[in-house]
């Protein structure tokens, strides 16, 4: 077992990431807060999480809602990091975008007053999403930490999933002017499409739209591209943050992007058993090329990511079938 590091708390602890980085916390050797809704009828089973090798000496869970940011001060009490994975993940636009958005902000900065208030957070990592860098008004190949998605954009032309879109450029936005005005070190990592296996029980929104071919849907982004990270290298780029002796604001984290005939090339041989779409479909696929989010910052920072396209596609894959998706 690793050494104590001291007490964190990961918010959204049932999610892809939250839960990712709660085992990978508990393997590092710190002391773990959760929070989790509500279940009054207990019905939902988080077992995935108190069954983690150390969950019962070291993970606490506790209740909370970004609908009530005082929910969170309990479990934030004591701790000397908080890991804000905690969104809501609404790719079908069921609630309009300014209440999608006002819940995302209020319990973000919620969470930012209680840390505040706590005496004890050093810093606080907030996961942000390549949505809040993707729509220009100018099409670029590259993409830095410098680029905001443009919310003005987004609301004229709603593109798919676009209310997500918007709450996590205006929530990111909020958190980091937060930190700035109360002197509250903070850093948002960036992902795009996270895939990878999942210890959550649900099938995640990000590996069920980067992969829809693979479930007989169609591609929901439209993308020539797919721009993946595995989970595991998220996961251990927010703890690398959270370690790290002085870092500064936004960090992308994309290894790559790989284009949709180098993924059938290498899923049609290996696996047959799917519908995958041939070569002469991928290259009529006129979708969007999403610019690549360049990860030079958290690179040379002295993060390195360890998984290839082939590693992310095969973890990603093994896990469905094992979980039954497939």
């Amino acid at each position: 077992m690793a050494e104590e590091k001291g007490r964190v708390c990961v918010t959204g602890g049932t999610g892809f990431i939250g839960s990712w980085i709660i085992k990978t916390l508990l393997e590092d050797g710190y002391t773990v807060n959760t929070t989790v809704r509500a279940d009054p009828g207990k019905k939902r089973d988080i077992s995935f999480l108190t069954n983690l090798p150390g969950a019962s000496e070291k993970l606490k869970i506790f209740t909370a809602d970004l609908s009530k940011p005082e929910s969170f001060n309990e479990a934030i009490e004591g701790c000397v990091g908080i890991f804000h994975t905690a969104t809501p993940m609404d790719f079908e636009e069921s609630e309009p975008e300014e209440v999608v958005t006002k819940r995302n902000i209020d319990g973000a900065l919620g969470i930012l007053k209680a840390c505040k208030n706590s005496k004890t957070v050093k810093r606080v990592v907030y996961t942000s999403s390549a949505s809040a860098v993707y729509l220009q008004e100018k099409e670029l190949d590259v993409l830095d930490e410098s680029h905001w998605s443009d919310v003005n954009l987004l609301r004229t032309l709603k593109p798919f999933a676009w209310p997500y879109s918007v709450s996590k450029t205006l929530a990111e936005k909020a958190v980091l002017e937060f930190g700035e005005q109360h002197g509250l070190e903070i850093v948002t990592v960036i992902p795009t499409f996270v895939v990878g296996p999942f210890i959550c029980p649900k099938l995640p929104a990000s590996v069920y739209s980067s992969l829809s071919f693979l479930f007989g849907d169609k591609n929901p982004f439209a993308m020539s591209h797919l721009h993946i990270v595995h989970v595991d290298d998220v996961a251990r780029a927010h703890i690398f943050l959270f370690e790290h002796p002085n870092p500064k604001g936004r960090y992308n984290c994309s290894p790559f992007i790989a284009p949709l005939e180098e993924v059938v090339q290498i899923l049609s041989p290996k696996y047959p058993e799917f519908n995958i779409p041939t070569l002469e479909e991928v290259k009529n696929i006129k979708g969007n090329k999403l610019s690549h989010l360049t990860s030079k910052k958290l690179k040379d920072a002295g993060f390195e990511f360890k998984y290839s396209v082939e590693e992310m596609l095969d973890d990603t894959i093994q896990c469905c079938k094992e979980k039954g998706y497939l």
